[in-house]
């Protein structure tokens, strides 16, 4: 059977792309070995859930001690990741250990042999760079432009040249590249040529547990592995907190600090017991949780070059559980809706005043909220369904390994 590699920086149960291709390669009859980063105590469970029938292995680079480093190594390795982030932006002494463990990543991909390697995020991409070198085959997912994410504040110190370095070569030399939406393949090939990076969308398998109805009173449902500023929240929230028709909000997600609290803050009195905060579930558990609820939130900020032109797995988790959807005006996003408006409303987070006109009209009538709960679910069916991206993947495989 041919053998693939796939690398991750992250445990499986937060990393959904490369655990669905992984699956989806592993019941192909392929040979599969996920090699990711066990740097989540809280996720291993999980993890290990996961494993119980997967079609492939699993291999770690461990950075949280009970595991194959000791406490002294591990101490070195963050040690070392600290400084590589707190360094001058000017320094290049050590701006690929910044991106994470990629010595350690590096060192045990050398160790597993394959026909293909295909890469997911940013440590991985520069270990796809360091074999490329070599002659070995890869391939590159890109799910995120990471050269174009995270608030301006957060990039300040990020090693952007590197990054961007790495994310030319993969687009160029990797026997082919996938990302998440159109917009994002256009942009990622006007920047750097290369082959234009084929969409695997970030959709998931169709799920038996769907909402139809509206609840008697509606509620917004919002999620995302960590609860934390940059998310559009403070703006969706300042629109919500005008509104007149009855509504709840349910925000899931690990929280930073006081981040709830600070939310709860912004919101008067008679609006503060309507929002919650859910703690993170299990991967498998999710999908239900959605489903409890109306209308699904994707307020993906716009200036932030990579959330404006990428796809998320928050939208179309809400397709896929029957929400309507609430959609901040994205290029991604616009793109999801455009093949049925009637699935969700795109909305502009800043307008305060006609947003909050705009949640009232949708809370108001239930009929029309049912119609786009509905054509959400169809939209799942249709488009962005795992069923649909699956193929698509196993063509691109089979196209790589008869490469030369």
């Amino acid at each position: 059977m041919p053998r693939i590699l796939i690398i991750t920086n992250g445990p499986l149960c937060r990393n959904p792309r490369p655990l669905k291709e992984a699956e989806a390669l592993g019941r192909a009859g392929h040979d599969v070995t996920v090699l990711m980063v066990r740097n989540h105590a809280p996720s291993e469970p999980y993890d290990v859930e996961l494993m119980r029938a997967a079609p492939f292995r699993r291999e770690s680079v461990d950075l949280i001690p009970g595991y194959s480093a000791n406490r002294a190594t591990l101490i070195l390795r963050r040690g070392i990741s600290w400084l590589a982030r707190k360094r001058p932006p000017a320094l290049k002494l050590g701006q690929s250990l910044a991106l994470g463990p990629v010595s350690e990543l590096l060192k045990k991909t050398r160790t597993l042999p394959a026909d293909l390697t295909i890469v997911h995020n940013e440590a991985a991409h520069w270990v796809g760079a360091q074999l490329l070198a070599t002659g070995r085959r890869v391939a590159a997912d890109i799910e995120d432009w990471h050269s174009e994410d995270l608030l301006p504040g957060t990039r300040f110190r990020r090693p952007l040249k590197l990054i961007r370095s790495v994310e030319s070569l993969l687009l160029n030399r990797a026997v082919y590249t996938t990302t998440t939406s159109q917009a994002l393949a256009h942009a990622l090939h006007e920047r750097y040529g290369g082959k234009r990076p084929e969409v695997i969308s970030n959709s998931f398998p169709l799920q038996e547990t769907w909402h139809g109805h509206p609840n008697p009173t509606p509620s917004f449902f919002w999620f995302s592995q960590t609860l934390g500023p940059g998310r559009g929240l403070e703006l969706f929230l300042a629109a919500w907190a005008r509104t007149s028709r009855a509504s709840r909000v349910v925000l899931l997600g690990e929280p930073q600090g006081d981040y709830g609290a600070s939310l709860l803050a912004r919101l008067p009195p008679d609006k503060r017991s309507q929002l919650s905060f859910r703690p993170l579930v299990a991967p498998t558990e999710l999908p239900a949780v959605i489903a409890e609820h109306d209308i699904g939130l994707a307020l993906e900020q716009s200036f932030i070059v990579n959330r404006d032109l990428t796809i998320t797995n928050k939208i179309l988790q809400y397709l896929n559980a029957g929400l309507a959807v609430v959609a901040s005006d994205t290029a991604g996003q616009r793109e999801v809706l455009s093949h049925a408006p009637d699935a969700g409303i795109i909305v502009k987070l800043t307008e305060t005043t006609e947003l909050a006109g705009t949640l009232d009209r949708l809370l108001a009538d239930r009929d029309t909220l049912a119609r786009r709960q509905a054509a959400a679910r169809r939209l799942a069916e249709q488009v962005y369904c795992w069923e649909k991206e699956a193929p698509k993947l196993l063509a691109l495989v089979e196209g790589a390994l008869k490469q030369t």
